[in-house]
């Protein structure tokens, strides 16, 4: 009888880690790629929009883990790109990361009332903005 219950368990299969998604929307296309490649190396999905507005849209039908989000875009104003994706009840849970280089004195606190959690100036260091993705990954995690 042990026997036969023994034939019957099936091995646990773990299943197979589900990959995070990350938009990048920045109009210097070949940045943007990069850091898409570097984020891929990493185990995360990263897709890549040049415009604020198409990125607003994809980010409304397919819910990414995290929006990296420069300030200066063709179409649109980061700033109120970011207040949109805050705003909006399909995309307020987003994690939202400011990528700029613009030099405005005020501009952090322009980001946060904008509702961005996090401010990165470019140029930036790489394994540093790797950090900052996975702390506001956690930190969405423990909400």
């Amino acid at each position: 009888m042990s026997h036969e219950l023994l034939a019957e368990l099936q091995p646990i299969q773990e299943p197979a880690a589900q990959r995070r998604c990350i938009l990048i929307v920045d109009d210097d296309q070949d940045q943007a790629e990069t850091l898409a490649h570097c984020l891929h190396q990493q185990g995360f999905d990263a897709i890549v929009t040049l415009e604020g507005v198409p990125g607003l849209e994809w980010a409304v039908r397919n819910h990414p883990d995290l929006v990296l989000l420069d300030l200066r875009l063709p179409d649109a104003s980061g700033l109120n790109i970011c207040e949109r994706l805050v705003d909006s009840p399909e995309t307020c849970d987003i994690p939202v990361i400011i990528v700029s280089g613009w030099e405005r004195t005020d501009i952090v606190r322009c980001c946060r009332a904008a509702g961005c959690r996090y401010f990165v100036r470019k140029p930036y260091d790489p394994n540093a903005l790797l950090t900052l993705i996975e702390h506001a990954l956690r930190s969405e995690l423990d909400a």
